[in-house]
């Protein structure tokens, strides 16, 4: 399979990628495209033939549940039922955005393949204006996880999409590279109180302004099937390990020069506070406090690690508040929890 990529930044692509992409949809096939959050796979929700192939072309678990999303709030009437009065109060204060709601689901209304048999799925509308034009042409949801090899670092630019997924799709529209970074938040709407199943860039403290108390879920057990995605299998991991290490610049000197008496290599992902160290390869995560910018480099960081030859990657904690709790989130899952002892 060829794989093509065209462009709706330039005007004399726009029109062709658009319907080139939507033809394709309604083909049953896969379909790359950017939100603000990272490049999703898309296929038509209601199908499963064309859902399997997502899963098919990441190499993605089948008990690991799939994002629908959606260009208008009318989409939700043909696949969900009973949603919560704090669900329509979240759509209102972050729909378009990156926060993705649990809602009760309607039988029969999508592929079973979408929710990995559970009775309830995650939808969103993204804020991208690709993925919104996409989407609003298409007036069908479409089931959408990262358009990157499973467990992998997920794709903020449409090459790395190309990289990860060339000769396994045909299409990827081309909007640049994306804003936040990280995956949208994830909000069980279905539990007694609001239950954050994933964090993202739509924080605990902005959903407690909105709609009071928030809880936060413990990563799903290995014996049970995950909630929403993001919950159970490895993720956003690159070729080398990933250690985790307190954010001191005595620490991390320690480290390196430990390393490199170990006579290896060592890549650095940090913020700009830690440039002066003497790490083989160095990549920036912005300014120490701008926890926007760390979110939004991040996986193009561990990305550039695979360009390398190293064999140990360090990367510097944050605190686990605000955007902090889900750049957290990913570098443990990255890490797998392991931190680099000295």
């Amino acid at each position: 399979m060829k794989t093509e990529i065209v462009s709706v930044d330039n005007l004399s692509t726009k029109e062709k990628g658009y319907s080139q992409a939507m033809d394709l949809l309604n083909a049953r096939e896969t379909v790359a495209f950017p939100t603000e959050t990272v490049y999703g796979l898309g296929a038509i929700a209601t199908n499963e033939s064309a859902v399997s192939k997502i899963f098919e072309a990441k190499g993605r678990p089948q008990d690991n549940p799939l994002i629908v999303h959606i260009g208008s709030t009318e989409e939700l009437d043909g696949f969900t039922k009973n949603v919560p009065s704090l669900a329509k109060v979240c759509m209102d204060a972050f729909w378009p955005g990156a926060l993705t709601l649990i809602l009760p689901l309607k039988q029969n209304s999508l592929a079973s393949n979408v929710t990995a048999g559970l009775e309830t799925v995650g939808v969103r509308m993204p804020d991208h204006p690709v993925a919104l034009e996409l989407l609003r042409r298409l007036k069908q949801p479409v089931a959408a996880p990262s358009a990157n090899k499973s467990g992998k670092p997920s794709p903020t630019k449409a090459a790395h999409v190309f990289h990860d997924l060339n000769g396994k799709i045909p299409f990827i529209l081309d909007g640049g590279a994306t804003g936040i970074g990280l995956e949208s938040t994830v909000l069980d709407c279905t539990v007694e109180v609001p239950t954050i199943l994933r964090p993202g860039g739509i924080t605990k403290e902005m959903l407690e302004k909105v709609i009071g108390e928030v809880n936060e879920a413990k990563p799903t057990d290995h014996a049970e099937a995950p909630r929403a995605p993001g919950m159970k299998y490895a993720h956003y991991a690159p070729n080398a390990p990933v250690y985790l290490i307190e954010a001191s610049k005595q620490q991390v000197k320690n480290a390196i020069e430990k390393i490199h008496n170990d006579q290896k290599k060592v890549a650095l992902i940090a913020t700009d506070q830690f440039s002066s160290n003497k790490a083989d390869y160095y990549f920036s995560l912005g300014e120490e406090h701008q926890l926007e910018d760390a979110a939004h480099l991040l996986y193009e960081g561990l990305r550039n690690c695979d360009e390398t030859n190293v064999d140990i990657i360090l990367v510097p904690t944050f605190l686990k508040q605000g955007v902090g709790t889900a750049i957290m989130n990913r570098l443990e899952k990255a890490s797998n929890g392991n931190w680099y002892e000295i």
